[in-house]
C-alpha cells in the first residue's frame, strides 16, 4: 500500500527543528483542509500554492516531495 504524501510528511515533524521541511510538516499538521489522501504532485502543488500561506516557498514542497519519492522507492 502506498502511503500518502501527508502520512510521509508527518514523519518529518519536529517542533524543535528549524529545518524547512520539518516546519512545513509542523504547519501542515495544523492545516485542517490539507488533502490528506492525495498522492498526486500537481494536485498537492495546486492546493499549497492556493491555500498554504504557511509555506514561504514552493521549493520546500519540492524538497519534501523528493524525500517522499525516495521513501517510496
Amino acid at each position: 500500500m502506498i502511503k500518502t504524501f501527508y502520512t510521509f510528511l508527518m514523519t518529518q515533524r519536529n517542533p524543535e527543528s528549524y529545518d524547512p521541511v520539518a516546519e512545513f510538516a509542523n504547519n501542515a499538521f495544523y492545516d485542517s483542509s490539507f488533502p490528506k489522501q492525495e498522492t498526486d504532485f500537481e494536485r498537492l502543488s495546486k492546493y499549497l500554492e492556493e491555500n498554504a500561506s504557511y509555506l514561504p516557498s514552493m521549493t520546500i514542497f519540492d524538497d519534501a516531495w523528493r524525500l517522499y519519492q525516495d521513501f517510496l522507492a
